[in-house]
């Protein structure tokens, strides 16, 4: 699909994923659809719920092959950025081929997995390369294991953002392990927070509800609204049955944000983190 002229910014959907069935998949994976979401899809999602632009993100069952990501960055430039997913050893030329298609930033998706130690010399060519970009790195693993993987970040100076509010068990509150560690981090500078996947926080639909509102009003007072940004996580795998991209925005709006706030989570902060013009 062609890309539409350039129109104000009204809402960014910071995380998404599209894909279809028969692209080449991760040799380790945890799940593998059995439908399509492709771009075409997700736009008329956008039209549908009011949003103007989005951020596509890698979804981990298709590996460090980003094909399908840049052929719809290709497609619509002016109103999509893409999070790619990137081997270790990702020279200069092909980081800069990724920027001018609209790429800002590298996922990494480390649920289910062993964590790497992100302080091995053996990062500090593509975490180096990365900062230079004015990229960000994005984390995704619960909450007890997010304060150490930004501290083993930091010394590089990239931009990190956690997904999904940092994956806590709503069961838990506010004081489970890790939790109040994530929020010193906003202190810190050069950290961001999605505030997307509620349908994700291990408790039922109400508990979700609840502690999302907590949650968010404890970020927005350690993070300020600036380092905030909301994502709908189309096509919510795993949750296809459950979720849409109208029952996540209903979702947000349950939270009842301030309109300041409600500015930030849906326009400025991804339009400076994700160089929307």
């Amino acid at each position: 699909m062609p890309d539409a002229s350039v129109s104000p910014i009204t809402a960014i959907d910071s995380h998404a994923h599209v894909f279809t069935r028969g692209l080449s998949l991760a040799a380790e994976r945890r799940y593998v659809p059995t439908y399509d979401a492709p771009l075409a899809a997700y736009l008329a999602q956008l039209a549908e719920q009011g949003f103007s632009h989005g951020v596509l993100v890698q979804p981990s069952f298709l590996g460090t092959d980003n094909t399908y990501l840049l052929q719809a960055l290709r497609s619509t430039p002016q109103r999509l950025r893409g999070v790619v997913m990137l081997e270790r050893d990702s020279d200069r030329e092909h980081l800069e081929h990724l920027h001018r298609l609209g790429v800002r930033g590298v996922r990494l998706n480390l649920m289910g997995q062993a964590l790497p130690d992100l302080r091995d010399a053996a990062w500090r060519p593509l975490l180096g390369q990365i900062g230079e970009l004015g990229w960000h790195v994005e984390l995704h693993r619960q909450v007890a294991d997010i304060p150490a993987l930004v501290q083993a970040l930091q010394p590089s100076g990239v931009n990190i953002v956690i997904d999904h509010f940092g994956r806590p068990d709503a069961r838990l509150g506010l004081g489970q392990p890790g939790l109040a560690e994530l929020l010193t981090l906003g202190g810190q500078g050069k950290v961001w927070v999605k505030v997307s996947g509620i349908y994700r926080l291990a408790g039922t639909p109400e508990q979700n509800l609840d502690f999302a509102g907590q949650a968010l009003a404890a970020l927005e007072v350690h993070y300020g609204a600036d380092r905030l940004l909301w994502g709908s996580d189309w096509p919510h795998t795993q949750h296809e049955t459950s979720m849409s991209f109208a029952a996540s925005v209903d979702q947000f709006d349950a939270l009842g944000c301030s309109t300041a706030l409600r500015q930030a989570l849906l326009v400025d902060t991804a339009r400076a983190l994700f160089d929307f013009s």
